[in-house]
């Protein structure tokens, strides 16, 4: 009789990798249960608070699985929290969720589990590892209103190989369904949101910021360079913002259009002057080989695809709304992610 595989799982304390870990003991794995410490700060968003670690603990229990927690916090702040501050800083958009992903549970986490003797790590993300033409890719979720293929499209063959993602074939509410059949406590608990390190109450953005960088006010200006507003915070400011420009009750909508953190400035303009034909990028990196083709390109975690052609540069099919610099554009063959680069 062969000795069953060995499995860490990822479990944050949610519904999503609480049924992972369920359904993976279901088809006769050997599962580990693993919680990442990774923010020590205040917290009410998931997957890094105290309680969720608690929860997850419970479900182990549930399971009867062992159940451990990883300190990851010095990592989290070097790799997520650090850089998203950073990013704030120089008028980039950061997205902490991929680069905790890229450097902490399929990076710091897999080599981890290779250490301790795990044949596999699995997490509850919606998305799938299938075959392609050129070995493995990470693939779109069933259920696309939950898609999160956008926020794994780093992964590599290898740790594609050693990678189990049991949801990907299913809908949310099948995951809550088995949840609750399996007598979960998780079963009803709310999706986590946003940044998790940082408060949902109204402000704790700037508030979080403001602890760790100085916040510079910068004057907002049209596009004959008259100054016409000001802003509190520049590091606040994204392209394609309208509200919170202190130009309330002065004709059209104007929008950001062009950030310059160096002269603290703002350049606002018409909605038609967020469009563009091209987008500038770095970081360039396909999958396989490079694709021939357009591509359907997301850039951000649930929004709509549009078509491309890519070569040094993202060129649009269609004029398309600026790419705020920092985002990641993440590429598509169909539901295969085939590629991806940041904005410029």
């Amino acid at each position: 009789m062969k000795p069953k595989k060995k499995i860490l799982v990822a479990m944050s304390g949610g519904v999503d990798s609480s049924v992972a870990a369920g359904l993976l003991q279901k088809e006769g794995y050997e599962v580990t249960g693993v919680t990442l410490k990774l923010w020590g700060g205040p917290s009410d968003t998931g997957c890094c608070s105290v309680s969720d670690v608690t929860d997850a603990r419970r479900v182990a229990d549930n399971l009867e699985i062992e159940h451990h927690v990883f300190n990851f916090g010095d990592e989290f702040e070097d790799h997520v929290v650090g850089p998203y501050v950073r990013s704030h800083a120089e008028g980039l958009t950061p997205n902490p969720c991929i680069e905790c992903n890229r450097h902490l549970k399929f990076d710091k986490l897999m080599r981890r589990a290779n250490a301790l003797g795990f044949d596999l790590i699995a997490t509850g993300h919606h998305a799938r590892v299938v075959k392609s033409n050129e070995g493995l890719a990470v693939a779109r979720g069933a259920d696309s209103s939950k898609d999160q293929s956008y926020v794994l499209h780093m992964l590599d063959q290898q740790q594609l190989r050693q990678l189990k993602l049991p949801l990907g074939e299913m809908k949310k509410t099948e995951v809550r369904d088995i949840a609750a059949s399996m007598n979960l406590r998780v079963a009803g608990k709310p999706d986590s949101q946003d940044v998790c390190f940082i408060s949902n109450v109204k402000g704790s953005r700037k508030k979080f910021l403001e602890q760790r960088i100085d916040l510079r006010p910068a004057k907002v200006l049209d596009k004959e360079m008259r100054t016409v507003g000001q802003v509190d915070s520049i590091e606040m400011v994204t392209i394609g913002q309208r509200k919170g420009l202190g130009l309330s009750g002065q004709g059209d909508p104007k929008y950001a259009v062009e950030i310059n953190t160096e002269k603290a400035t703002v350049t606002v303009g018409e909605k038609s002057e967020l469009y563009c034909d091209t987008t500038n990028v770095k970081d360039l990196r396909w999958a396989g080989s490079p694709y021939p083709g357009k591509v359907e390109v997301q850039t951000s975690a649930h929004g709509r695809t549009a078509p491309a052609s890519i070569t040094s540069m993202v060129e649009w099919a269609e004029p398309h709304v600026r790419v705020a610099p920092g985002q990641s554009l993440v590429f598509y063959d169909g539901d295969l992610v085939v590629g991806s680069a940041i904005a410029l």
